[in-house]
C-alpha cells in the first residue's frame, strides 16, 4: 500500500487548481469563433502544438508498460512500440501532415469532401461512418482514461486513507467479520467506488478547463504539464544514476546476456532462466521468441497504418490546427524529438531502480499468479522518490490523463459541432449558438465517457476491442484515398464498414473466451487477413460506382499534391497548365522515413546508454543522431515547401 504525504497531496491539489484557473483565463479567447474554440484559430505555434501532442502521449499506462518492457527486454524493448506503431509520427512528419493540413478542414470527416466532393455516390455514408468511428473512438478513450486514472490514484491514496473523510464511499464492510467473504466483498465494492470517485472528480476538472478554454486552454495546460514531466524525468534519471553509483552494483550481472544490446538475430536471445523464472515465463507468453519475424510483421502492419494517415482523434485535430502545412510537418517531427529522450530517461531510470531493488519492491501478482512487472513503476516511485517529487510526478501523470482526456474531448466536440450540428441541423448558426453547442456537446461526451467507464470493469479489454477492431478496419480505405485516383467515396464506405466489422469479430470472440486474440503477438497474425478483406471490399465498392467527379479530383490533386497512382488526373492538370509539375518526392520521402525511424530509435537508446554509463555506446548514438539531423536538415527541413 502506497500512502501519499500531505506535501505531495498539496502539490497535486495546486496543479488541479491551476488547470481550472487556465480554463477561466482562456475562456474569452476561446469564445471568439468556432475555429478559435475548436482549433485556437489556427494561430498557435507548431512547437506548442507539438508539446501538447507529446503530452497526450506521455501517459501513466504507457509508461508503466514501457518500464516493464525495459526491465524484461532491455535495449531491445525500443522496437516493441512498433506494434502501435510509434513511427507513424515519422510518416506524418515527412509528408502526410502537410497533405492533411492543405485541406483547411476542421475535422477528418470534413476532409472527405476535399477528396470525394459533395455529389459522389457514397459521400453521405462515408461521412457518417467516419463520424461514428471518431465518436466511438473518443468515448472509448475517455472511458479508458476515466477508469485508469481512478485505479492509479487509488494506489497512492487508498480507500483506507479516506474512508473516514468520505463516509459515502463505505459500503458497510464494518458490519461483517473481518476476513469473512462478506467483508472482502464489501471492501472490494468500497475500493471500486473510491476509484470511480477519483475518476469522476479528475474527469470533471479536465472537462471544466477543456470546455471553457477550448483548444487554447488545452494546449497551454499540456505545455505546463509537459514542462513538469521534463523536470520529473530528469530527477528520476539522475536519482537512478546516483543509486547505481552508490551501490556499486553491476546491473548487467542481474539480467540476461545481450540485455544491454539493441541488436538481435532470428531469436530474441534473452534467457532469464537462471535470473528470474517469472520473467522467463512472461517472455514466453508475450510471444517474441522469433524476434526478427515478429519485427517484420510489426514493420509491415506499422507501415500500412502509417500510410493511412492519422486516425480522427486528437493527433488529427492538432495537425489541422497548425498555421500552415509546413508547420504541421514541423509539429509532427518535434513530437519524436521532445518525447522519446524525455520519456525514456524516466523509463530507464525506473527500470534500473527496479533491477537494483527488485526484492524490496511490492509487486503484486497478476491473475495468472506471476509477478505483475507493470507494478515496477508505482512501486519504485513510492519507495525511492523523495517527498515532493512523488507529488510532482503524480501531478504530471494525472495531468497526462487529463490532457489525453481533454484532447479527445476536443476532437469529439469538433465532430459533433462541425459534422452533425452545422451539417444537418443548423448550418447558419451564429457564433453564440456554435459556442453554446460546443459546451453542450462537451458535456454530452463526458457523460457518455464516464457512463461507459462506470458500466464496465475490464476497461483494457474494451480499449483493445476499440483500438484493435476500429483501427484494424481503418487502414485499407484510408491508404487508398491518398494514393489512387480511381478510389471513390463508395469504395471508402464499403472498405471502412467491412474492415470495422471483420476486425471487430476476433476481439469480440476473445471477450467470450472463444479465441485468445490479445495473447502476446497474436493480433499481428490476423492483420494480413484484415487487409485482404478490406482491399476486396474497397475494390468492389469503388467499381460499383462511377469515379469521383473530375473537378473535385483535379482540385484535390493540385492542392494536396500527392504522389501515387494519379496519372490520368495529372494529364488533365497538365492540359490545363503545362507548367504543372508532378510530385516526384517519393524517393526522398522514403529516404527521410528510413532516417526518421532510425533517428527515433536512437533517441530512445540515448538515455538508456547514458543512465548505464556506457560511454562508448552513448558516443556512437550521439554521433549517429548528429549525422541524421544534419542530413535531414537538407533533405527534409530545407525542402518543406516542396510539395
Amino acid at each position: 500500500m502506497y500512502i501519499l504525504s500531505t506535501i505531495d497531496l498539496l502539490i497535486i491539489l495546486a496543479y488541479f487548481v491551476l488547470m481550472v484557473f487556465l480554463g477561466f483565463y482562456m475562456k474569452n479567447k476561446a469564445k471568439k469563433s468556432k475555429d478559435a474554440y475548436l482549433m485556437a484559430g489556427k494561430s498557435l505555434p507548431w512547437y506548442a502544438l507539438g508539446l501538447s501532442d507529446a503530452s497526450d502521449m506521455f501517459d501513466i499506462s504507457g509508461t508503466m508498460l514501457l518500464t516493464s518492457m525495459a526491465f524484461l527486454y532491455g535495449f531491445k524493448s525500443v522496437f516493441i512500440p512498433w506494434m502501435w506503431p510509434v513511427f507513424n509520427q515519422v510518416f506524418l512528419m515527412v509528408f502526410l501532415s502537410r497533405w492533411l493540413r492543405r485541406s483547411n478542414a476542421t475535422t477528418g470527416a470534413e476532409w472527405l469532401k476535399t477528396r470525394f466532393g459533395l455529389t459522389d455516390r457514397g459521400v453521405g455514408q462515408s461521412h457518417k461512418v467516419v463520424v461514428a468511428f471518431a465518436l466511438i473512438l473518443c468515448i472509448g478513450y475517455m472511458a479508458y482514461a476515466f477508469v485508469g486514472v481512478g485505479e492509479f490514484l487509488q494506489i497512492f491514496l487508498p480507500y483506507e486513507r479516506i474512508k473516514d473523510t468520505l463516509p459515502f464511499l463505505n459500503h458497510g464492510e464494518a458490519a461483517f467479520t473481518a476476513g469473512s467473504d462478506q467483508y472482502k466483498a464489501a471492501l472490494e465494492i468500497s475500493k471500486h467506488s473510491t476509484a470511480q470517485f477519483y475518476g469522476v472528480s479528475i474527469c470533471l476538472i479536465a472537462m471544466l478547463y477543456s470546455i471553457l478554454g477550448g483548444m487554447h486552454g488545452i494546449v497551454l495546460a499540456d505545455v505546463i504539464k509537459y514542462m513538469i514531466m521534463i523536470v520529473c524525468s530528469l530527477f528520476v534519471g539522475i536519482i537512478a544514476m546516483r543509486h547505481l553509483s552508490a551501490t556499486g552494483v553491476n546491473v548487467l550481472e542481474r539480467v540476461p546476456k545481450g540485455w544491454d544490446s539493441p541488436f538481435f538475430g532470428m531469436d530474441l536471445g534473452l534467457d532469464w532462466s537462471n535470473k528470474l523464472n517469472d520473467a522467463k515465463i512472461k517472455l514466453e507468453k508475450d510471444g517474441y521468441q522469433l524476434f526478427s519475424a515478429i519485427m517484420g510483421m510489426m514493420l509491415f502492419s506499422g507501415i500500412m497504418k502509417s500510410l493511412a494517415g492519422p486516425a480522427p482523434n486528437y493527433d488529427c485535430q492538432k495537425i489541422l490546427s497548425t498555421k500552415s502545412p509546413e508547420e504541421a510537418a514541423k509539429m509532427s517531427g518535434f513530437i519524436s524529438v521532445i518525447l522519446m529522450p524525455v520519456r525514456y530517461f524516466m523509463t530507464m531510470g525506473l527500470c534500473i531502480m527496479g533491477i537494483l531493488y527488485f526484492k524490496d519492491l511490492d509487486l503484486h501478482n497478476g491473475t495468472d499468479g506471476l509477478i505483475n512487472f507493470e507494478n515496477i513503476m508505482p512501486s519504485v516511485i513510492s519507495k525511492f522518490l523523495p517527498v515532493g517529487l512523488i507529488g510532482l510526478v503524480l501531478a504530471g501523470f494525472l495531468g497526462a490523463f487529463m490532457s489525453n482526456f481533454s484532447g479527445t474531448l476536443n476532437a469529439g466536440q469538433a465532430y459533433i459541432v462541425n459534422d452533425i450540428y452545422l451539417k444537418y441541423f443548423n448550418p447558419q448558426a451564429d457564433r453564440k449558438k456554435i459556442i453554446a453547442m460546443s459546451y453542450l456537446s462537451g458535456i454530452v461526451m463526458v457523460i457518455f465517457g464516464i457512463g461507459l467507464g462506470l458500466l464496465i470493469k475490464d476497461v483494457n479489454m474494451i480499449f483493445n476491442i476499440i483500438t484493435a477492431g476500429l483501427y484494424g478496419g481503418f487502414v485499407c480505405a484510408n491508404v487508398l484515398k491518398w494514393y489512387w485516383w480511381r478510389f471513390n467515396a463508395n469504395g471508402f464506405f464499403y472498405g471502412m464498414l467491412a474492415g470495422i466489422v471483420v476486425s471487430a469479430i476476433p476481439p469480440l470472440l476473445s471477450v467470450t473466451g472463444v479465441t485468445t486474440y490479445f495473447d502476446g503477438t497474436r493480433m499481428l497474425y490476423f492483420f494480413p487477413l484484415f487487409i485482404l478483406i478490406q482491399f476486396i471490399a474497397c475494390i468492389i465498392g469503388t467499381y460499383r460506382a462511377p469515379p469521383t467527379d473530375i473537378p473535385t479530383l483535379l482540385a484535390f490533386y493540385k492542392n494536396v499534391r500527392p504522389w501515387g497512382f494519379w496519372k490520368p488526373i495529372h494529364s488533365m492538370a497538365m492540359a490545363e497548365d503545362p507548367t504543372f509539375e508532378a510530385n516526384k518526392n517519393l524517393p526522398v520521402n522514403i529516404f527521410n522515413i528510413v532516417l526518421g525511424i532510425s533517428g527515433q530509435i536512437l533517441l530512445m537508446l540515448l538515455p538508456m546508454y547514458l543512465i548505464l554509463n556506457q560511454w562508448n555506446g552513448l558516443g556512437i548514438v550521439m554521433s549517429l543522431i548528429a549525422v541524421i539531423f544534419l542530413v535531414m536538415k537538407r533533405t527534409w527541413w530545407n525542402r518543406l515547401k516542396d510539395f
